[in-house]
């Protein structure tokens, strides 16, 4: 398995600090930048985000961590990706998930009937549309005629997907190329890529052993505690010392345990005053780290 190390920035990073943080992570060979769906917040737009930090560079990927799908209509999003990806041939890494975590935020995407049969469809009809030059779709949710977005591209993205409840690994298993988790423990970790890996097998497919991840939260000191406290409201029923990383040597021994459990490919997200900083040190503890 590839070994990959990401950053993911959160809702409170300023966008004005965007040029300088796209531009320090090219320059030190950081694998990718992630950005979450943070509305109500001064965070990027993850596609706005996308756009451009991928115009600013030539190696660096980007990627949602993570997207709303349910509320949006899956051919417009697929020709936002397909765009980006024929800019940016192999760089564009979209995660998507069910719904907010931002419970204010959750009424800006409203479906009609059942979220998760309609995050099923619109699966469906999304890949469907990055798969083929002309798709018709006659849904419960999503009725379309000769949608086209390919624009000549020869492949299909890779859809990733978000999630740790039984439901999302069905799902996985059925409609996605690879899994991102967040706020599970390592042995939920392992548990989780044995059910999607199920899941697949049930729906006659496969997902490459390389294509599971997670996003790792750090922060010391007081930030620490605050994201501690945020965390407990969650998951009450976990440590966690077992889901934030409060040193770098912290963040190493989550790492290992989340490899031993499978997973290969993880997004930092730092609760950090200087993201500047941080970046540099990131760099020199992880970057010799990928394979």
């Amino acid at each position: 398995m590839s070994i990959r190390f990401g950053l993911g920035i959160g809702g409170d990073v300023d966008p004005t600090a965007l040029p300088g943080l796209v531009d320090g992570l090219e320059a030190a060979g950081i694998d990718s930048l992630w950005f979450s769906e943070h509305v109500y917040s001064p965070a990027v737009d993850p596609f706005v985000g996308m756009a451009y930090a991928l115009s600013r560079t030539e190696r660096l990927k980007v990627g949602t961590s993570l997207a709303i799908l349910p509320g949006r209509h899956p051919v417009l999003v697929a020709k936002q990706l397909m765009s980006l990806s024929l800019l940016a041939p192999k760089r564009v890494l979209p995660v998507f998930g069910l719904q907010a975590g931002n419970e204010r935020e959750r009424e800006l995407f409203p479906v009609r009937g059942s979220r998760g049969a309609v995050f099923d469809e619109s699966l469906r009809l999304l890949r469907g549309v990055l798969g083929a030059d002309s798709v018709d779709f006659d849904g419960d949710y999503f009725q379309v005629s000769q949608a086209s977005v390919r624009q000549g591209a020869s492949r299909s993205l890779d859809i990733w997907l978000g999630g740790r409840v039984p439901a999302a690994f069905r799902r996985i298993g059925r409609y996605g190329d690879g899994w991102l988790g967040s706020f599970v423990t390592p042995s939920e970790a392992e548990a989780g890529v044995a059910a999607i890996k199920a899941a697949a097998a049930a729906a006659d497919r496969t997902i490459d052993d390389d294509h599971f991840g997670i996003t790792v939260l750090m922060a010391e000191g007081s930030a620490s505690a605050l994201l501690a406290s945020s965390i407990a409201a969650q998951r009450p029923e976990v440590n966690p010392a077992e889901l934030v990383a409060t040193s770098w040597p912290d963040l190493h021994r989550l790492i290992d345990d989340y490899i031993e459990a499978g997973l290969s490919k993880f997004v930092v997200i730092p609760a950090v005053a200087s993201m500047e900083a941080f970046v540099d040190r990131f760099a020199a503890e992880l970057v010799p780290r990928q394979t």
